[in-house]
């Protein structure tokens, strides 16, 4: 994996990506909260509630006990599936409290968030271990996962409400969400055979085989920023998108099918 994250800045990234979001919802008209989202049986008021529970985990974490040690932050996405019921019942949850209305839950997503900064800020920002919801991670690994959150739920709104312009998240929180799961591919398939490329964020190598030295690399993945993030949380399919032509892939080994999604 790469270098230990920096709580501060994975805070400042959550942070800024949650403010554009947050000021994009602000302007999205009522009778778009109605509608359904990309998520199966949720509506964009439901999606929106989530940006709250996005922002309430960071409220449930608290500094670990000496001695109990972190997970990875790959490990910790691998926790997500198996919370993904509970997750989804917290979230309707708090759209049904807010009666599905967008300034109540607008309401809800202001005074989570607001409890969050509060943990932050009392907590401070060293790289502590973390107890959270699921298992324990150092704090800059888990705010890197609220960045995450940000970015793949920011893309969700907006294919959700195709007829408005998206949220434009800032590139800091785009290009360390990109980076991040790049990062957790790369570990999950370590090797030096296929490069894979998120222009114009960042690049990674990985899966076993033959490695070069020199030159354009033999195996090759080019990718979209939206569509590896779609990728990487199962949004899409390897196959569909192949197919598609929206994935760029050359050489016999550049298949990532196989590591896909990643949460």
């Amino acid at each position: 994996m790469a270098k230990r994250m920096d709580p501060a800045g994975a805070w400042a990234a959550y942070r800024s990506g949650h403010e554009a979001l947050r000021g994009w919802l602000g302007e999205l008209a009522p009778e778009h909260w109605t509608g359904p989202s990309v998520l199966p049986g949720w509506t964009v008021a439901d999606l929106a509630a989530h940006i709250a529970l996005v922002a309430d985990s960071v409220t449930a974490t608290a500094a670990a006990s000496r001695g109990v040690a972190a997970h990875s932050l790959s490990e910790y996405l691998t926790t997500y599936a198996a919370a993904a019921a509970g997750l989804s019942d917290l979230t309707l949850a708090i759209a049904r409290e807010a009666g599905h209305d967008k300034d109540r839950i607008l309401a809800a997503v202001d005074e989570r968030f607001a409890a969050a900064h509060a943990t932050v800020d009392e907590r401070g920002l060293d790289d502590v271990v973390l107890t959270t919801r699921r298992i324990p991670a150092r704090q800059g690994d888990y705010l890197l996962t609220r960045v995450i959150e940000i970015a793949v739920h920011a893309d969700d709104l907006a294919r959700s409400v195709p007829s408005v312009p998206p949220p434009t998240i800032p590139r800091d929180t785009a290009r360390l969400a990109v980076r991040t799961l790049l990062d957790v591919l790369a570990d999950r398939a370590p090797g030096r055979s296929v490069e894979v490329r998120v222009a114009p964020f960042a690049a990674v190598q990985c899966i076993e085989g033959p490695r070069h030295t020199r030159g354009t690399p033999p195996n090759t993945v080019d990718l979209t920023p939206a569509l590896w993030l779609r990728l990487a949380a199962g949004r899409v399919t390897w196959a569909d998108e192949l197919a598609a032509g929206t994935v760029l892939a050359s050489g016999q080994r550049a298949d990532l099918s196989a590591h896909l999604p990643l949460f």
